[in-house]
């Protein structure tokens, strides 16, 4: 359907958007802000923290994403990447405290969670809101990737990779890596098919 069929309205949370972007990239000092970069006026993105976030180019953010950075005296380089072509869903929150990689092309639907910490718990005498965060790990998630609606990816330690072309279906659990070209589904994500470039088509994991 053409743009000028819908509301009339909606124009002008467009135009919001398209000079919030603006602001952002003038104003901010990201790590890197590539070129055809959207990034909807209700995400929240704090100025302390653009530093350590690198957006590539042709980046689309949707409405109410958070992109996360726990800032500390040792923060050295970008702690969010996100590579060219990436489309992040409504309600994502990308949390980190290491590292976290988004390859080329990586697509989000709605509400995903990626952290790569978590609250620490171990002092059952200490509140948890008290007692600050694991020392977490890496996440890395390969080109190509396609994330469900409700996808959670957590890393409490050392490196967390999904490989290039994989599928996590909705509200899939994932604390481990997967090999590139798999099929992964479940709490806790478990890999139920794998692509065969010979066959061309997605055959059930053995």
């Amino acid at each position: 359907m053409a743009i000028s069929s819908e509301d009339p309205l909606s124009l002008f949370p467009r135009c919001w958007t398209w000079l919030h972007t603006r602001w952002l990239k003038k104003t901010y000092p990201f790590a890197r802000f590539g070129r055809q970069v959207s990034i909807h006026h209700r995400c929240d993105i704090l100025r302390s923290a653009a530093g350590c976030i690198e957006l590539g180019d042709d980046i689309f953010l949707a409405p109410d994403v958070w992109l996360n950075v726990l800032l500390s005296t040792d923060s050295i380089g970008p702690k969010i990447v996100l590579g060219n072509h990436c489309k992040i869903g409504r309600r994502t929150t990308i949390s980190a405290k290491n590292k976290i990689i988004l390859g080329e092309s990586v697509l989000f639907a709605p509400q995903v969670l990626i952290m790569d910490h978590n609250h620490e718990f171990s002092d059952i005498d200490t509140p948890i809101s008290e007692q600050g965060v694991t020392q977490g790990g890496r996440i890395t998630i390969e080109r190509n990737c396609w994330f469900g609606y409700g996808v959670v990816v957590l890393c409490n330690s050392g490196e967390l990779t999904i490989g290039r072309n994989s599928v996590i279906g909705a509200n899939s659990v994932v604390t481990k890596s997967f090999p590139p070209f798999s099929m992964i589904v479940g709490n806790p994500a478990k890999l139920v098919k794998t692509y065969n470039k010979e066959e061309k088509q997605w055959i059930r994991a053995l």
